[in-house]
C-alpha cells in the first residue's frame, strides 16, 4: 500500500486515475468469475469483513450521495441495513441517482432505492422507510440499534437533528455534502470529535432542486424559484432548472401530472415545453402566465398524490380571487419594509411582466440579467416569491427580507457524489475495526492542491467545549427585549430554528416549574402571542428547555435589552465568533477568499464561511473556529475551502 501511494504521489491526477483503472481490472482478473461484491470483500481481513457482515448501518437520506451510498455499501457486503427518506422521485434526479429510472417518477426514493440495490447483493437485508427522520418512531432507543448512522441529507435541520439523536444514543456519525465539484466527509464521535454543531454556521442557503419546484417549505425555497423563474422568461434559461414541474404540456397542466406517470411507465421519452417556449407563445400574457405559475401548475402537483400524504397540500390562486387581506405589515412602514398582501403582490407581478417584457423587446437578443439593485427585477422576485409562499402556506417576506436572502446558483455533480459516497465507506470501515484515531476529514477540492491531490484529509477536532449541544450540561445566554420578544418567537425562532429543537418544553427555573411552553399541542396556545416579560422574565431570568425527542436539555439566561441592532429579534452571546489573524495578516476580502465545500448534494444555493484553520493553527489561536455568513446556506454564494464539516447536504 505504501509503494503503491507512493506511485500515485508522482503522477498527476489525470495519471492517477488510469493506474487505479489498471489496479481495479487487476483485482477482476484476480476474482476470476467472482461476483462484483466478493471481489470488494476478498481486501478485507477476515475479522473487519466479519464485522461488516454482522453490523447494522442506518442511511439517512436516498438521494444523489444517497444513492452511491447504498450501492457501495451492499457491494462491500454489508449484509443488514436500514435507509430513511421522506422524498418522491422527480425527473430532474434522473440525471444523477442511478438507482432510479423514469418508470420510478413519484414512488419512494427509499423503497426503490432498496429494490434496485438488492439487484446488486441479493443476500443484503435492507429495510426502507418512506418517513421522515423528525417522526416519534425514530426515537432514541431506535437510533441505538445501529452500529454507524451515515448522513446522505440535503438540509440542516434534519442533520442538526442527526447529530443530537446519535449523540444521545453513543452511535457513531459519519456526516457528509457535496456542492458542485467540492465535498467533505467528517466522522462525529461523542466525546471524542466535533460534533456537527460544535461550531457556528451561516443560516442554510443550498437546497434539492425537487424542493425548489415541488415541495418549497421555507421563504429562501419560494425566492430561489423565482429567481429561476426571472431567468426562465427573461434572463439566460437553464433548462434543469426550470421552475414547472416535469410536465409535457404547460396549458394541460390540470392533467398534465398523471399523463406525464403514465408516460414515464412505459417507454417513451419525457418531452417539456420549457416556461420560456410556452410565455413565448403567449406573448408574455401577464394574466395567463399567473395562471400557468401560480394555479394550473399547482393543479398538476396535486395530482402527485404521494407528495402530499405527509405535507401540507398547497392552495392554487385564481387571478379573479386573489386574498385582500394585509401581509401582516404596518401601513405605515417604508414600502421595501411592509409585506404585500396577495392582491397586491398579483398587481406587482403583472406590471413587472409587462415592463420586463418591454425592455427584452428593446434588447433585441440580448439576455436580462437580475440584479438585486434594479427595482423591476426585485419587485419581479418578491413578488413571485410571495404568491408562491401564499399558495404553500408559507409566511410572507417584505422586499427587504428577499433582498437580503436572495443569492447565487450552482449545479449538482453527480461524479462529486460518486467520490464523497466512497469516501464515506472508507470511514465506516475504519470505525468497525475500531481504528477511530486514523478517522479523517476529508474534502473533495475543485482544482488539485499539494501534489497534484484533489483529496485533502485533517485530523479530527477534539469537541468544543463550549458547544451547546454535545457538553454534559448546555447553557446559552440570549440578549432580547422581553418586552416585545414573544413566547411564540422564543418557540419558533430560537428554540426550533436556532436550537434545532423539535418538540420544545420550557419552564422557568423560579422554584416553581412554571411551565412557558408545552409540547403537548393546544396544552400553552394562549401563551405565544404575549411577550416574555408579562410572565416575570426579565434580565437573569434563567429557563430550561427540554426536547424529550431528542433527549436534549439546554438553559437559557436572558440579558434583557432594548439596543439590539435594527431587524434583530435576538442574539445569542458568543454566537459566531471571529477567529483571531495571526499577526500582521490582515483579513482578505470575500472575492480574494477561497472557494469552500457546501452543504448539499442537490445543491441550488451554496453558503460562504470562512477558511479553517488547521488543529495546529488552531493551539496556536487558541480560539474557537467560526463561520461567518456572506449570503445564505444553501447555499447562495460558494464556499471557501477549509478543513471544516460544515457539510448541510
Amino acid at each position: 500500500l505504501k509503494s503503491l501511494r507512493t506511485r500515485m504521489r508522482e503522477c498527476g491526477v489525470v495519471h492517477q486515475f488510469r493506474k487505479f483503472q489498471s489496479i481495479f481490472a487487476i483485482g477482476q482478473k484476480m476474482a476470476g468469475s467472482e461476483s462484483l461484491q466478493a471481489t470488494a470483500s476478498n481486501v478485507l481481513q477476515r475479522d473487519l469483513r466479519e464485522r461488516v457482515s454482522s453490523s447494522r448501518l442506518l442511511v439517512v437520506g436516498a438521494g444523489g450521495i444517497g444513492c452511491e451510498l447504498l450501492k457501495n455499501l451492499v457491494l462491500t457486503e454489508f449484509a443488514s441495513i436500514d435507509v430513511i427518506d421522506l422524498d418522491t422521485i422527480d425527473v430532474s434526479n434522473l440525471n444523477r441517482q442511478f438507482l432510479f429510472q423514469k418508470k420510478h417518477v413519484g414512488r419512494s426514493k427509499a423503497e426503490v432505492a432498496k429494490e434496485t440495490c438488492l439487484r446488486f447483493n441479493p443476500n443484503a437485508c435492507i429495510t426502507a422507510y418512506y418517513d421522515s427522520v423528525f417522526s416519534p418512531t425514530y426515537d432514541v432507543e431506535f437510533f441505538k440499534k445501529f452500529d454507524l448512522v451515515l448522513n446522505a441529507l440535503d438540509n440542516r435541520m434534519a442533520r442538526n437533528h442527526v447529530n443530537r439523536m446519535c449523540l444521545a444514543a453513543d452511535v457513531p456519525l459519519i456526516e457528509s455534502g457535496s456542492a458542485g465539484y467540492l465535498g467533505q466527509v467528517t466522522v462525529i464521535k461523542k466525546g471524542e470529535s466535533e460534533c456537527y454543531e460544535c461550531q457556528p454556521k451561516p443560516r442554510q442557503k443550498t437546497f434539492p432542486g425537487c424542493t425548489i419546484r415541488n415541495t418549497p417549505s421555507e421563504p429562501i425555497h419560494c425566492i430561489v424559484w423565482a429567481k429561476h423563474l426571472f431567468n426562465q422568461l427573461f434572463g439566460e434559461a437553464d433548462p434543469d432548472t426550470d421552475v414547472s414541474p416535469d410536465t409535457e404540456d404547460p396549458e394541460a397542466a390540470g392533467d398534465a401530472g398523471k399523463s406525464a406517470l403514465r408516460k414515464n411507465s412505459g417507454n417513451s421519452t419525457i418531452e417539456r415545453v420549457t416556461t420560456r417556449s410556452w410565455a413565448e407563445t403567449q406573448n408574455y400574457h401577464p394574466v395567463r402566465l399567473f395562471t400557468k405559475l401560480f394555479h394550473d401548475d399547482i393543479e398538476y402537483l396535486l395530482s402527485m398524490g404521494k407528495l402530499w400524504e405527509k405535507r401540507r397540500r398547497p392552495v392554487p390562486l385564481t387571478w379573479s380571487d386573489l386574498p385582500e387581506e394585509d401581509g401582516g405589515g404596518s401601513g405605515g412602514l417604508l414600502r421595501d419594509q411592509r409585506v404585500w398582501s396577495v392582491r397586491e403582490c398579483g398587481g406587482v407581478f403583472t406590471a413587472c411582466i409587462d415592463n420586463l417584457r418591454a425592455q427584452k423587446a428593446a434588447c433585441s437578443d440580448l439576455e436580462l440579467v437580475w440584479d438585486k439593485d434594479d427595482n423591476v427585477c426585485m419587485d419581479f422576485v418578491t413578488a413571485a416569491a410571495n404568491l408562491r409562499a401564499h399558495i404553500f402556506g408559507i409566511p410572507l417576506k417584505s422586499r427587504f427580507d428577499v433582498k437580503s436572502m436572495a443569492g447565487n446558483i450552482i449545479p449538482a455533480i453527480a461524479t462529486t457524489n460518486a467520490v464523497i459516497a466512497g469516501l464515506i465507506v472508507m470511514e465506516a470501515l475504519k470505525l468497525l475495526d475500531g481504528r477511530l484515531e486514523d478517522c479523517k476529514t476529508t474534502y473533495l477540492n475543485r482544482q488539485p492542491v499539494a501534489r497534484n491531490r484533489l483529496l485533502s484529509t485533517c485530523r479530527l477536532v477534539p469537541p468544543n467545549p463550549k458547544c451547546y449541544v454535545c457538553q454534559p450540561k448546555p447553557e446559552i445566554s440570549v440578549r432580547v427585549d422581553t418586552a416585545t420578544f414573544t413566547v411564540g418567537l422564543l418557540e419558533s425562532k430560537l428554540l426550533k430554528e436556532r436550537l434545532g429543537m423539535v418538540a420544545p418544553d420550557v419552564e422557568i427555573q423560579d422554584g416553581k416549574g412554571t411551565i412557558v411552553i408545552s409540547s403537548e399541542e393546544g396544552e400553552t396556545a394562549d401563551n405565544m402571542p404575549k411577550p416574555l416579560a408579562s410572565f416575570g422574565i426579565g434580565h437573569g431570568t434563567r429557563l430550561q428547555a427540554d426536547d424529550f425527542h431528542q433527549n436534549y436539555q439546554i438553559v437559557l439566561t436572558i440579558q434583557a435589552t432594548d439596543k439590539l441592532p435594527e431587524g434583530v429579534e435576538f442574539e445569542i452571546e458568543g454566537d459566531a465568533p471571529r477567529p483571531l489573524l495571526p499577526e500582521g495578516e490582515k483579513e482578505k476580502s470575500e472575492e480574494e477568499k477561497p472557494m469552500a465545500q457546501a452543504d448539499k448534494d442537490d445543491v441550488l444555493v451554496v453558503e460562504v464561511a470562512v477558511e479553517r484553520p488547521t488543529p495546529r493553527e488552531r493551539q496556536k489561536r487558541k480560539t474557537p473556529f467560526d463561520e461567518s455568513e456572506d449570503s445564505s446556506h444553501g447555499s447562495t454564494t460558494a464556499k471557501k475551502q477549509r478543513t471544516h464539516n460544515d457539510v448541510v447536504l
